[in-house]
């Protein structure tokens, strides 16, 4: 082992450059960080690069000062490097592809910042942006940035209540939207949305900045609250980057689940940029003058810090993808995308390709496609079975890396890191090793720590590394609460895993996701990775459902291959088979039925809490992010066909109180 207490990571076994940055960023913070601090532009140079004094509410460089959309931008025209394309927005769902420069962005920007400055917008303000995946949105999210403002972006497409609800928690001076969004078959009326959010919305802003897709939809203005987007272009003065405290927030991002009420995560502007530039290259190994593409949403953290800041501020070009992986209009237009745009680095959700792999598993719409630029892609938010990383490897011909992290670290605390050299080949199931600056310990429920390769509580040994949220918006103690209480000294990363003898970290689930069957913890992607082995089998969800003698035992829902011959009672026992033959008789297996689709939320996770909810005859509350609500009642169906969900009332959506 290591000769160091605090790091312990085998030094035989790992990339020697990453293990003395490891241990530096463990045993000497403030050096190991004080070093990268100058990857960015800052305006004044910071006073102290490490302030713990009030933890958990750590500081990183306090006293600098420093903008954002200096950094994304400004400096890049500076260096003369105006003509680089700084977005790509491919749209099939328009049937078109724009370039936009770094020297367009930039008068774009301005121009913005101006007219939203004239309406009132100064530094600590806050703007709500409504928008679909346009450049106009990441315009809107520097625009806010440039003049010291804070940006809180809402998932486009969001129910009026939703968006209410986040209108009246931020309560923003200006509110940006575009008039529509585009989905296969449907034009969504985001400025109706919009208008009805604000009827019932105890917070009215100065005024709502609207972009009219004109050659989608034009929409009709309220003369007393909406301004034409092209409008505002005019009525306002060209402005600098305002200096910003390297600790004030940068955005307001809100993160929901089945468990709890959203939270306003608040990011700090300083340790952000500084963290996402430095991941650039050591986790993605991404160069400057290379394309990389972030397959998300701006609603998502993945989007603010991998299709926004994170390209930007390394001064690549970023690949904006507004569509789906089949739907717009079939499964080919992934690798459309790498051989037109010459992609080096895609990072994408399991989700997406397993939707690829169901709709065409044989490859036939991507082998017309030259896929020789692509080296890597990188896949998070979710557990991906062996099956599915099997079929990307083999289909793209690339390694297929995962990472671990959440919208609360803004960036990966585990990867496998093409910057590091980290073996291409890790582990399978591994969502890498510990990138710099995170202490990862496996805790038991009395917080004591957990034997090597056993199940327990992830924690991450404060003080987080840069990067990290601040606060909760709003709410100190909540924060306090939820996140620091349960294991004192530590962030309570709320996930279960564990660490190998190599210190290679395994997320195996939300804690919530672990099936305890007669005081066996089984995690349910064991579980559902030993059911996508099933040729047949092209998604699934496993969860728990009581049972009076075990206390609780997996139930499987699984999704079958469309051109599947076989019936679905002679997959559902092969499946009981398989896990038998896999997993053993522990976990009592011996549930299983076939469903046509399974509710995920719109960033890719599945919904096994609400699934095991629902199949116990609770009321189910779906929160706002998932993607198709009616696929329960097929859930009903199959369920029932197994003896559960006999009593269940129909799900509702959340409407959320965001101060609880």
């Amino acid at each position: 082992m290591g000769s160091s207490n605090i790091c312990d990571l085998p030094d035989d076994v790992h990339d020697p450059i990453y293990m003395d940055c490891y241990r530096k960023s463990l045993e000497s913070p403030e050096e190991f960080w004080d070093e990268l601090g100058h990857l960015v532009d800052w305006f004044k140079p910071w006073d102290t690069v490490l302030d713990n004094s009030n933890a958990p509410f750590t500081k990183w460089y306090s006293g600098g000062y420093l903008n954002a959309c200096y950094n994304a931008v400004d400096r890049h025209i500076l260096a003369g490097k105006g003509t680089k394309v700084a977005l790509i927005h491919d749209s099939p769902l328009t049937n078109t592809i724009r370039h936009v420069t770094y020297q367009e962005l930039y008068d774009k920007i301005n121009k913005l910042a101006g007219g939203i400055s004239s309406l009132g917008v100064k530094r600590g303000d806050k703007v709500v942006i409504y928008m679909p995946l346009i450049p106009e949105a990441i315009i809107a999210m520097l625009a806010t940035a440039r003049l010291g403002a804070i940006h809180s972006v809402v998932f486009g497409g969001f129910a009026a209540s939703e968006l209410c609800t986040r209108i009246e928690h931020a309560k923003p001076k200006v509110i940006i939207a575009a008039n529509c969004g585009v989905e296969p078959g449907k034009i969504i009326p985001y400025l109706d949305i919009l208008h009805n959010a604000l009827c019932i919305s105890k917070w009215k802003p100065t005024c709502n900045v609207i972009f009219q897709r004109s050659k989608i939809l034009t929409s009709t203005l309220k003369e007393k609250t909406d301004l034409d987007w092209d409008v505002l272009q005019v009525l306002g003065e060209p402005v600098d980057c305002v200096p910003v405290e390297a600790n004030d927030p940068l955005y307001i991002l809100y993160t929901s689940g089945t468990t709890d009420k959203p939270k306003g995560v608040q990011r700090p502007i300083g340790g952000h940029l500084v963290i996402l530039m430095y991941t650039m290259k050591m986790i993605y190994g991404v160069n400057p003058d290379e394309v990389w593409w972030g397959a998300s949403d701006l609603g998502w953290v993945v989007g603010h810090s991998y299709i926004c800041y994170g390209p930007l501020l390394y001064g690549a070009t970023s690949v904006m993808y507004e569509g789906k992986p089949d739907r717009t209009p079939d499964a080919e237009q992934y690798y459309r995308i790498i051989e037109q745009h010459r992609v080096v680095s895609l990072f994408s959700v399991p989700t997406a390709f397993r939707v690829l792999r169901r709709t065409d598993p044989d490859c036939k719409c991507g082998k017309k496609y030259s896929l020789k630029s692509l080296r890597s892609i990188f896949i998070a938010g979710e557990h991906c079975d062996l099956e599915t990383k099997g079929w990307i490897e083999k289909t793209f011909k690339v390694p297929v890396l995962n990472n671990w992290w959440q919208t609360e670290t803004g960036s990966a605390v585990t990867a496998t890191c093409m910057g590091f050299k980290h073996s291409l080949n890790p582990p399978k199931f591994t969502t890498g090793l510990p990138f710099v600056g995170y202490n990862i310990k496996i805790l038991q429920p009395d917080g004591t720590e957990c034997q090597t390769s056993k199940l327990g509580r992830i924690v991450l040994k404060l003080p987080l590394p840069p990067g990290n949220m601040s606060t909760l918006y709003g709410n100190n103690e909540l924060y306090k609460k939820i996140y620091f209480s349960k294991y004192p000294g530590y962030y309570d990363t709320m996930d279960a895993g564990y660490k190998d003898e190599n210190g290679y970290i395994y997320v195996t689930a939300r804690d919530d996701d672990i099936i305890n069957v007669a005081g066996h913890r089984i995690s349910t992607s064991s579980l559902e990775d030993a059911v996508l082995r099933h040729s047949d089998v092209m998604d699934a969800a496993v969860f728990g459902v009581p049972e009076p003698t075990k206390g609780q035992v997996p139930l499987c829902l699984f999704v079958p291959r469309a051109d599947c011959a076989k019936s679905n009672i002679k997959i559902a026992a092969e499946i009981i088979q398989n896990i038998r033959n896999i997993v053993g008789p522990i976990a009592s297996f011996r549930l299983a039925a076939p469903v046509h689709g399974l509710p995920r939320t719109r960033s890719g996770k599945t919904m096994r809490k609400a699934l095991a909810d629902f199949a116990k005859n609770e009321l189910v509350i779906l929160p706002a992010t998932i993607e198709d609500p009616s696929v329960f009642k097929d859930v009903r169906r199959a369920l029932q066909s197994l003896g559960y969900a006999l009593s269940t009332p129909e799900p509702i959506t959340e409407k959320n109180d965001l101060n609880q």
